[in-house]
């Protein structure tokens, strides 16, 4: 693992791509021992999709404490290592992390994960409504159109009244159910769900799982860099339908101009 150290050590500071069309960020619990104690710790990590469609982990960063000093220390780091421009970046809620990449990447688009809207959501719905629930969401971001994703909203406000928590997930957060409809379907697809980091961290945790706790944070490093090495053998084509969202792309030239 000490002959690990060098590799891992260009790794996370390797310069990266000018553009990243699509950027997902997301957290992967680790127990790891701080301070003589132990505890599960976030670790998160950033997942980006390139101008050619290919995937790439552009680094792992653990932090006590989410917040806009943590994610400007992030964002800031792949600003340095030669990222000029973002395209769409997919989060959770995470604490500051909004506000953060639009200060230093200004242009782009910061979407809310559906999915974990979902989730949120269904906190405060008893289990048998789950099913139908989920269905009356579905009628609202999946809609065809705009138009229809409000008139969905309404009908949802209407059933569920019942869920004010609920509903409130919702409608704090409908601007970026509305914004999802400002671009076509095939870029829709890949912004609405953090899905694609999701996959990447349940293939970390295959040796993250362990009773006992990791050491300290650079053996934790280690390891999700030999994994993600291992992962990454596979990323050597683009992800399907690569061309039509490329195409898609292409008609939003600001974020391709990295001049």
């Amino acid at each position: 693992m000490d002959r690990v150290q060098p590799r891992l050590a260009e790794w996370q500071s390797r310069t990266l791509e000018e553009c990243y069309p699509f950027v997902y960020v997301d957290a992967l619990m680790v127990p790891i021992k701080n301070e003589g104690k132990s505890g599960n710790r976030a670790v998160y990590s950033v997942l980006g999709i390139n101008i050619n469609g290919k995937k790439d982990c552009l680094g792992f960063w653990i932090s006590d404490k989410e917040g806009a000093h943590f994610w400007m220390s992030i964002f800031d780091e792949l600003k340095k290592r030669g990222v000029k421009k973002l395209g769409f970046v997919s989060i959770d809620g995470l604490t500051g992390l909004e506000e953060t990449v639009k200060n230093v990447f200004p242009e782009a688009i910061v979407q809310r994960c559906m999915v974990h809207l979902v989730r949120n959501s269904l906190k405060y719905i008893p289990s048998k409504h789950y099913k139908i629930f989920c269905a009356d969401l579905r009628e609202m971001y999946g809609a065809a159109s705009l138009i229809s994703a409000q008139n969905a909203l309404e009908a949802f406000i209407s059933k569920w009244s019942a869920y004010p928590s609920a509903i409130k997930v919702w409608t704090d957060n409908f601007g970026h159910v509305e914004q999802l409809f400002g671009y076509p379907c095939e870029i829709r697809k890949m912004i609405y769900t953090t899905n694609m980091i999701e996959a990447f961290n349940s293939a970390l945790r295959k040796v993250t799982n362990h009773k006992a706790a990791f050491p300290n944070n650079n053996a934790v490093f280690k390891i999700l860099f030999l994994r993600t090495m291992d992962i990454a053998k596979k990323w050597t084509l683009p992800i399907p339908g690569w061309a039509v969202i490329r195409g898609k792309l292409d008609l939003l030239i600001p974020l391709w101009d990295v001049a």
